[in-house]
């Protein structure tokens, strides 16, 4: 106590001396927090030191014993009043956390628990029957496939004898479970697909997005999962040489898809009610799964597997439809640059507990990219900030795990060259330590603003087009003119025209009735280029005249800032 982290040290790493002006009172109430606030009474090691002129504490807590743990807060109960050190940070506990607390006394996994209110009536002789036919094709010869259901579904551990009668475990009813079963015993246990318009989860009010439920046994809801995400891909089209059709390929690697949906299916917790969801923006995908990986994020790709579910991965194994080893986040990872596509991210976190994979559409460092890239500045760019730059137009912000994900780098030469782009002011620095993360900077907004180059194939925008490139930071025009209602489209001033101030005030104050609205957005709807003039000739007076107000009033220049109408005074 009495050290801060040093804000010029260019890692975030090192500590200035502070000092301690009461170091009496700091130990008292440290000590007496100790013996009263926990379960069990804490007995820390205090001592008073000097360091630099100054006074610090330095404080060791030992270790709880074994039969002591876990140490936690009784007014919040567990899991969420025990924490666990993870990197610099607490992390509220999990259940997941306990099990791993409490492995030393063989504590079964859930997939191995019985399902209390069933019986073998809810195991789906059919999706036995495909399990058996997938086992057949990979090893014709295996014993299991001799055996009749029931054995069969105890050797899978999907079966346990409980006082006497044979009843399905949660991975019985996962895997072979009938529709009732599935719906009555885990209603949430299933996968959405979740087709969003944009770029932006809930954009448009009115057209917020369309869902598909998959609620099957789980051979069936990967491969039902899979198909439905390649077919909603736009596919692109190829004619090889010599060929006499078309060929279609998704804009994701077909493996890239069921690797991640597999990943979703056998990493989940089914101890959090809730779906995993596929969500399909515009440009990118996203599948969500409850339950934070078992694995550091930073290990996440190397060699070696943990899951909470191993009878389910043990199964999914057996039939080739996932390993086991670790390798399949490696995978995904060199499938998509071997395509051209930026490598996906990764994200775990605890809370919310959940897992969250991301895969962006965008082909790497293409025509329009390049020409992009040599507006923003005319220092030299490599290629891992040029993936960074291309991310931050796509996503909004980076962060340093997100750097090395798809740069496939170490945490110090992502926060050198995320540093470097700060300096260049192509990106913007937020929080800082471990929770730092960069936003579009002023050079980067500037040329997101300012008319592109004109490049081989680009098209030149007309009146109500914004350039190719800009679509990155909100929707296309088109997008936006189809779906504003008829009666305000028609009253869009025509190209060359100038219409009154105070008919366009009226304008901008309906539409941003209708729905909020980024000023890039309105820009783009008045066939204007460049929405600086917009915002301080008719936003910002129409802010501070209470006609529009902001939907983040806390940071007026927020990248994500939208306009909508003031609510009516009460009456």
């Amino acid at each position: 106590m009495g050290v801060v982290r040093d804000p010029m040290d260019l890692f975030g790493t090192a500590y200035v001396v502070e000092g301690i002006a009461d170091p009496d009172k700091v130990q008292s109430d440290l000590v007496s927090q100790c013996a009263s606030v926990f379960n069990r009474p804490i007995r820390p090691r205090v001592a008073v030191e000097q360091l630099k002129g100054k006074t610090v504490i330095v404080v060791y807590v030992p270790e709880a014993s074994p039969t002591d743990k876990p140490i936690y807060f009784p007014n919040l109960g567990l899991p969420r009043g025990a924490f666990r050190r993870v990197g610099p940070t607490d992390q509220e506990g999990t259940e997941d956390d306990l099990i791993a607390l409490y492995s030393g006394h063989q504590t079964d996994t859930l997939d191995a628990a019985i399902v209390t209110d069933s019986d073998l009536s809810d195991i789906d002789p059919a999706a036995i029957g495909e399990y058996r036919q997938l086992r057949r094709s990979i090893n014709p010869d295996a014993e299991e496939l001799a055996w009749p259901d029931e054995d069969l579904l105890r050797s899978l551990g999907c079966a346990r004898r409980d006082k006497g009668e044979l009843k399905p475990t949660v991975a019985g009813i996962l895997l072979f479970g009938t529709a009732m079963a599935l719906r009555r015993c885990f209603p949430m246990m299933r996968i959405d697909y979740i087709r969003v318009p944009g770029r932006q989860w809930v954009e448009n009010p009115d057209h917020r997005f369309d869902t598909l439920e998959i609620r099957v046994p789980l051979f069936t809801a990967i491969r039902r999962a899979t198909n439905t995400v390649r077919d909603e891909l736009f596919q692109s089209f190829s004619l090889p040489e010599g060929a006499l059709a078309r060929e279609d390929e998704p804009a994701l690697p077909l493996r890239v898809i069921r690797e991640a949906i597999v990943n979703a299916v056998m990493h989940r917790s089914y101890r959090i009610h809730g779906a995993i969801q596929i969500i399909r923006y515009a440009n990118r995908l996203e599948i969500r799964n409850p339950g934070h990986s078992l694995k550091a994020e930073e290990q996440l790709g190397e060699p070696g597997s943990e899951t909470r579910n191993p009878r389910l991965a043990a199964v999914l194994h057996e039939v080739n439809i996932a390993e086991t080893k670790g390798s399949g986040i490696r995978a995904m990872r060199e499938l998509m640059m071997a395509h051209g596509l930026l490598p996906p991210t990764f994200e775990s976190s605890r809370r919310p507990d959940q897992f969250v994979a991301t895969f962006l559409f965008h082909h790497f460092l293409g025509p329009d990219d390049l020409a992009w890239l040599g507006q923003l500045t005319n220092e030299a760019i490599n290629d891992e900030e040029a993936r960074a730059l291309v991310f931050v137009r796509e996503l909004g912000a980076i962060d340093n795990a997100a750097y090395r994900a798809i740069n496939r780098t170490d945490t110090l030469n992502a926060s050198s060259h995320l540093r470097r782009l700060r300096d260049l002011q192509l990106l913007e620095m937020k929080g800082g330590g471990s929770r730092a993360y960069y936003v579009p900077g002023p050079h980067f907004h500037e040329a997101m603003v300012r008319p592109p180059a004109q490049s081989v194939g680009r098209r030149v925008p007309d009146s109500h087009q914004v350039a190719d490139n800009s679509h990155q930071v909100g929707p296309d025009s088109h997008h936006l003119l189809v779906t504003i209602p008829a009666d305000l489209r028609e009253r869009i001033p025509a190209q060359g025209s100038k219409p009154r101030r105070e008919t366009l005030r009226m304008l901008i104050q309906d539409l941003c009735r209708w729905r909020s609205f980024s000023a890039r957005e309105i820009a783009t709807i008045l066939g204007r280029q460049d929405p600086k003039p917009l915002v301080r000739d008719y936003l910002s007076p129409m802010v501070a005249e209470g006609q529009l107000q902001y939907t983040i009033p806390e940071m007026e220049n927020h990248p994500d800032q939208r306009y909508v109408v003031s609510p009516p005074e009460p009456e």
